[in-house]
């Protein structure tokens, strides 16, 4: 039997670029910081680079500290409770922004994201379907 979602966003992402990058906002009091991110469904966690927390007043080391392992080696990361939204649709989570400055892959990952949406993705076409995953439209 055939099985129906509906989402509340479709969003056309370009196929020449590396990846599926969609724009990003993260809100920490009254500040503000926006940017780009790749949808990484193997990163664990979401992770940005430290620039940007520091655009909105954290003081990184003061996060929770999470270690990342890769294939090719790991780095640490501290975690901050803010306000994350992509595509108008927005959450409070956990983000964790890496150390080195000159860390500068953003991507949206499993836990403080992907866990918290539903995704539809046709990537022949360029499209990525999204919506809050408590949304019951």
């Amino acid at each position: 039997m055939p099985e129906t979602l509906v989402f509340q966003k479709l969003y056309p992402y370009d196929l020449r670029q590396s990846g599926i990058t969609v724009p990003v906002c993260l809100l920490y009091g009254d500040k503000r910081a926006e940017f780009n991110a790749k949808v990484d469904t193997g990163a664990s966690v979401c992770i940005f680079a430290r620039i940007y927390g520091e655009i909105l007043g954290l003081d990184i080391e003061t996060g929770t500290p999470q270690k990342i392992s890769t294939v090719v080696g790991g780095f640490t990361t501290f975690g901050h409770l803010l306000t994350l939204s992509v595509l108008d649709i927005t959450l409070e989570t956990t983000v964790y922004f890496a150390t080195d400055a000159g860390f500068t892959r953003n991507v949206l990952g499993r836990q403080g994201w992907l866990d918290r949406i539903r995704l539809g993705l046709i990537d022949y076409e360029g499209k990525l379907y999204l919506s809050d995953y408590n949304d019951t439209r």
